[in-house]
Parts: structure tokens; C-alpha cells; sequence
């Protein structure tokens, strides 16, 4: 099966994005984790064929030259971070869109996958950028956190959402995909709008997920300082100093 790579859509860290007809292409830049590669498909095998969450399909795990290639199938539409941007006396009516889904993917259950405090107590206990004493604090609190089995996607943003003309929402990006606390989902969510700088729109999601949701602000505010050292596990620069500051465990008490 060969594909056209003529046109580029998006480039990221570790992969670009083309469109080739009815068909996305990740193409993952070279030497990446193969274990990665086929935990990604994994995880969208199983969110796919386990819920009725609208999705591109996976169509084919390759190899292009030497570099690892994920082909979905192509969703024609404009992200939800276009609309917004494109529209923002719409705001309110697109958060609430987006907090409506999330709370849709939340009620799915996907037994297989992995479950996020399991993935938080690796990321805490090979943290190297993290002192003792907070990482004792950090996972102390992790085990107190209620087991839950919910469908958290791990990266959701509104980059992520790809709305069709009819109005359809489609789901993408998968790589990140647990089970666990609905929590601990709206912590990154907040996390991911707090580091681009929408603080504002950080905090007005957060009170819409807790009214929508009916958890306590506070309940989700516990768990930030440990997604935020879950995040800062990755080492990137341009992060550390941020997240530094939402790691303090005596905050959200």
C-alpha cells in the first residue's frame, strides 16, 4: 500500500500529519519506540471496537522508509481550537460542547485498558526531576484517590475534536488513552489550557466540568499536582518552571 505524502497538515514533536486522500497519515519521526507505536494502535483498537465513540478508523499500521506510520481514516471538518479561535463570541457554546463530549467518553467503559494510577505511580517513581519528599507526598495522595473505571482520553483539548459540516464530533489522538478517575481527565484538560496560557479559559472549564459533572471543585483540584508532575516527568524545558509551581501538595486541601 503506498501513500501520498504531498500534503502536510500538522507537525508535531514526534510525528507530521498528511493527508492522502480519504486517508490520515501519522508519520513518527525516525527511531521511534516501536513498543509506543503499537501501544498507540492497541489503545485505539480497543477504545474503537469497545464503545460507540465517534472516531477515525484505524485502516493500517506501516512502515514508510524507515519511519513508523499510523492511516486512519481522513475526517473532513475543522477542530474544535479553529472554532474557537474563529469564533470567539462562541466560546460558551463551544465549552459547552466540549465538556458535554468529555463527559459522554467518560461514561464508556473500556475494561483492557491500562489504568491511569497504575501510569501515574511509574511516572512517579522513575520521576528523576522531582524531589523525595514531594514524590512521597505526590504518590501518598495518588493512593487515596478513588479506583474508578472511566474512559479518560489523556489529551483531551480542544485541538483534538474535529467537528464535520453536519455538525458531528469525532475524537482523535488516542495515544494517551486509560481507565481511571474522571478527575484525573479534567486535571490534564486543565493542565493543557492553563500551558498555553488561556488561563481564563482553564478556570471557566473547570467550573463548568464540576457543575456539568457534579464532582466538587476541590475533588478535581487535588489531582493537579499530580498530573502536573505526571507532565513534567517528559523533561521539556519550556515546562518545568510552570508546572513547578502547580506541584505543591499543600495547595487544594
Amino acid at each position: 500500500m503506498e501513500f501520498n505524502l504531498d500534503n502536510k497538515i500538522a507537525t508535531r514533536e514526534t510525528k507530521e500529519v498528511y493527508r492522502d486522500g480519504d486517508y490520515t497519515i501519522k508519520l513518527f519521526v525516525e527511531n521511534y519506540s516501536k513498543a509506543n507505536i503499537l501501544n498507540e494502535t492497541l489503545n485505539q483498537a480497543r477504545v474503537e471496537e469497545g464503545t460507540d465513540v465517534k472516531m477515525p478508523k484505524l485502516v493500517a499500521v506501516t512502515k514508510i522508509g524507515n519511519r513508523w506510520a499510523l492511516v486512519s481514516e481522513h475526517i473532513d471538518g475543522k477542530t474544535l481550537e479553529e472554532l474557537m479561535r474563529e469564533n470567539p463570541e462562541k466560546e460558551d457554546e463551544y465549552l459547552n460542547l466540549f465538556v458535554d463530549l468529555q463527559l459522554e467518553l467518560l461514561s464508556k467503559r473500556v475494561p483492557l485498558l491500562n489504568r491511569i494510577k497504575d501510569k501515574f505511580r511509574r511516572k512517579l517513581r522513575e520521576a528523576t526531576n522531582i524531589d523525595d519528599n514531594t514524590k512521597y507526598e505526590l504518590m501518598h495522595r495518588l493512593e487515596g484517590m478513588k479506583d474508578h473505571r472511566k474512559l479518560c482520553h489523556g489529551d483531551y483539548n480542544p485541538s483534538n475534536i474535529i467537528i464535520k459540516e453536519n455538525g458531528e464530533a469525532y475524537v482523535i489522538d488516542w495515544s494517551h488513552v486509560t481507565q481511571g478517575n474522571a478527575s484525573a481527565d479534567a486535571a490534564r484538560t486543565f493542565l493543557l489550557f492553563s500551558m498555553k496560557g488561556q488561563t481564563a479559559l482553564a478556570e471557566k472549564y473547570l467550573n463548568l466540568f464540576s457543575a456539568k459533572s457534579e464532582i466538587p471543585k476541590n475533588h478535581l483540584q487535588r489531582w493537579i499536582p499530580i498530573v502536573a508532575a505526571t507532565q513534567m516527568t517528559k523533561g521539556k524545558p519550556e515546562e518545568q518552571e510552570f508546572l513547578k509551581k502547580w506541584i505543591d501538595v499543600v495547595d487544594f486541601e
